[in-house]
């Protein structure tokens, strides 16, 4: 009897020691993503949240960091990935993660959708210039974003975003409707 309790008290000890190295893992694997909500180069800088009165700054203007869970990995490897460009199929990934959503100005959830639109359109921007096939292969979407932008001024306020939303959700089913037809740049 005394044998069993302690086979069952390793295999418990076992189990919680894979557990806690598996959990360890999977965060230490979390620490490097980015979200929708932070800020990117290009359209916006500011959360759509964030109140006008506020001003952000661009990606451009923020020093790197190197902040890692863990502190597993140097700072150069840490630094040489993040400073790898996006590829395009990624950025329209999450372009595309958009198109069956909209909102009605004034909702609740609507700051948060359309600041995520913007943002994702400025990881698109930022991607298609950083393209082996160069801004000349994505002149148009380029181009829609460059007037997005200046619609926008800089102003990515809720109340600005809402107020350009047609403008916003145009540009973005527009750039949808040329990557469907440039399969290439995507898959």
């Amino acid at each position: 009897m005394f044998i069993r309790t302690r086979a069952r008290a390793r295999a418990a000890t076992v189990a919680v020691a894979v557990t806690a190295v598996l959990l360890g893992a999977f965060l230490t694997g979390c620490a490097g993503t980015r979200t929708s909500q932070e800020p990117r180069d290009g359209i916006a800088a500011e959360s759509p949240s964030a109140s006008a009165a506020v001003a952000g700054g661009t990606a451009d203007d923020a020093e790197p960091s190197n902040d890692a869970v863990g502190g597993t990995g140097s700072a150069d490897a840490a630094g040489a990935a993040g400073n790898r460009p996006e590829a395009v199929r990624d950025a329209f990934a999450g372009l595309q993660a958009t198109l069956n959503d909209t909102c009605v100005p004034g909702s609740s959830g609507c700051a948060y959708f359309l600041g995520r639109v913007n943002d994702e359109l400025a990881r698109l921007d930022k991607a298609m210039k950083a393209d082996s096939k160069g801004p000349g292969h994505f002149k148009e979407p380029l181009a829609w974003i460059d007037a997005l932008r200046g619609t926008l001024k800089g102003d990515a306020s809720t109340e600005n975003l809402e107020k350009r939303r047609s403008e916003l959700l145009g540009t973005r089913d527009r750039i949808n409707t040329w990557m469907q037809g440039h399969p290439e740049d995507y898959r």
